[in-house]
């Protein structure tokens, strides 16, 4: 590895720099699932039990550590992360023309959770500090547009109601939960809290997961912790855990035999199966949140005194889970050229999501972003770099 740092912004050098501190050679994916002993066990015994749908011991279990690890008293498992975010929604009273408040830079699934219940996503910018929704630009926003009244808060340009605002923790950073949470409070707004990637994460000594109303988590087989496909949501309010059962169960009346249900919903339980993988997953949690931050270190180390790469850290009084270690680029031309130069020494790189208001689907959604602000705070896009030694899926 060499011991002088790059005087200037050379993709090829930095990637050379990286390659020369990954323990294998080879392909590095992104991220990849690690399954041992347990996990096969606990299949297996799906598997010869005959117990591999929703109703079972694993998923009961699985729900009873989610919700001691978020810190809350109840958790529900389901098929997957964007469902959680949906059904959570839906369970705080979400609805058809409700505006909900949503960060530019976030993954997808956020938008669309929104939009499947046919509510409308409200784009606010994003910080450099934490890559999460920003508290200021959300106050600048709602102090722009927001008419508060004893059922909570109107917007005077669409005349809908602003209902609730989802913060996502962009790589296991925690967003400023105290800040968005004030915020919220001074608006009359719900908090659902976007933990999909923050499993581990704390904020002020607070998991992930009980920072707002509700929150949702995601174990697709890209995250730290994993079951194929899966998602949780997680509340301290025991009738909203019992509605969302009900939302996810297709909201079937408790019967003996008779088939009686009550409103629209869906099938949204994480099967047996799944929640038998999670359990192995979370028996190795607290190994594999140390192994990832040793990978973090390592590239803080590699990657210090390069002209042009700033490492995102844990932001003040937060420890993140460190899913994606990422790096800003002094602008778009200089992470193109990292990604090619990280594809070329078969180091699987990628860029951080488009912003959301980037997407013509999300184009007539109300927005307040970089371009129409003063301050604007929406950082570049970003490549999150992260060595696993092993080939395998990218996530």
């Amino acid at each position: 590895m060499p011991d002088s740092p790059i005087a200037s912004f050379n993709a090829k050098a930095i990637a050379e720099k990286i390659r020369h501190m990954l323990p294998v050679n080879g392909r590095v994916a992104l991220h990849e699932p690690r399954f041992g002993d347990k996990e096969k066990a606990n299949v297996m015994d799906c598997v010869e039990s005959g117990w591999v749908s929703y109703l079972g011991s694993y998923v009961d279990q699985f729900e009873k550590r989610m919700a001691s690890l978020a810190g809350v008293g109840h958790a529900v498992a389901t098929v997957n992360g964007t469902s959680a975010l949906r059904v959570a929604l839906q369970a705080v009273g979400i609805g058809r023309d409700d505006e909900v408040l949503v960060p530019d830079l976030t993954f997808i699934a956020t938008l669309n959770a929104v939009c499947h219940l046919g509510a409308v996503p409200h784009l606010v910018d994003s910080e450099r500090l934490t890559l999460g929704l920003c508290p200021d630009a959300l106050e600048e926003r709602l102090t722009a547009i927001g008419r508060r009244d004893e059922a909570g808060t109107v917007n005077i340009e669409t005349g809908r109601r602003i209902r609730a605002v989802m913060p996502m923790h962009v790589f296991g950073h925690p967003a400023r939960m105290d800040e968005i949470n004030r915020v919220a409070e001074r608006w009359g707004l719900i908090v659902v809290e976007d933990a999909a990637q923050a499993i581990g994460s704390r904020y002020k000594g607070r998991p992930a997961g009980s920072l707002g109303r509700i929150a949702a988590f995601s174990f697709n087989g890209n995250k730290t912790v994993t079951t194929g496909g899966g998602g949780a949501i997680v509340t301290d309010e025991a009738d909203t855990a019992a509605r969302i059962r009900h939302l996810t169960t297709q909201a079937k009346i408790p019967h003996p035999w008779s088939f009686e249900h009550d409103e629209i919903a869906s099938n949204d339980r994480m099967p047996n199966l799944n929640a038998a993988l999670g359990c192995g997953q979370l028996d190795r949690l607290d190994r594999m949140l140390t192994s990832k931050r040793r990978v973090f270190e390592n590239y803080t180390a590699c990657l210090s005194g390069i002209d042009g790469i700033e490492i995102i850290t844990d932001p003040p009084d937060t420890v993140g889970n460190h899913w994606l270690v990422s790096v800003l680029t002094p602008g778009p031309a200089e992470r193109d050229a990292l990604l090619r130069a990280t594809h070329d020494a078969e180091i699987l790189a990628r860029p951080a999501w488009a912003a959301m208001h980037s997407m013509a689907m999300f184009k007539d959604c109300p927005k307040w972003t970089a371009a129409g602000r003063k301050r604007p705070c929406r950082p570049a896009r970003v490549p999150a770099l992260q060595p696993v030694p092993r080939s395998g899926m990218a996530g």
